[in-house]
C-alpha cells in the first residue's frame, strides 16, 4: 500500500508517480497481473527515501527545540533563584 499519489506532496517522486499512473491507465487489466510491478517497486523505494529525509529533518528540528527549552528552563530557574528573598 502506498500513500495518495499527489504530485505536490511528493515532489521528489513526481516522475515515477506519473509513470506509474500512466501504466495503470495504459494497462487496465494487466496491471493486476504484474504489468506495473517494476514501477511500483521504484515508487516504494522513492517513498522510503523521502520518508527518511523527512525523519532526519524532524529529528534535527526536535533537537533544536529541546535545546531551546532547556535554555528557557535554566533561565527561568535562575530568575526564580534571584527573585527569592533570602531566608535566615
Amino acid at each position: 500500500m502506498h500513500p495518495p499519489l499527489t504530485l505536490h506532496k511528493h515532489p521528489a517522486c513526481a516522475e515515477i508517480i506519473q509513470e506509474f499512473v500512466k501504466c495503470h491507465e495504459d494497462h487496465p487489466i494487466s496491471k493486476f497481473f504484474g504489468e506495473c510491478t517494476t514501477l511500483k517497486i521504484k515508487l516504494d523505494k522513492c517513498f522510503r527515501l523521502e520518508k527518511e529525509v523527512k525523519r532526519k529533518a524532524n529529528f534535527e528540528q526536535s533537537k533544536k527545540m529541546q535545546e531551546r527549552l532547556k535554555a528557557q528552563r535554566a533561565a527561568r530557574r535562575a530568575m526564580e533563584e534571584t527573585s527569592r528573598p533570602e531566608e535566615n
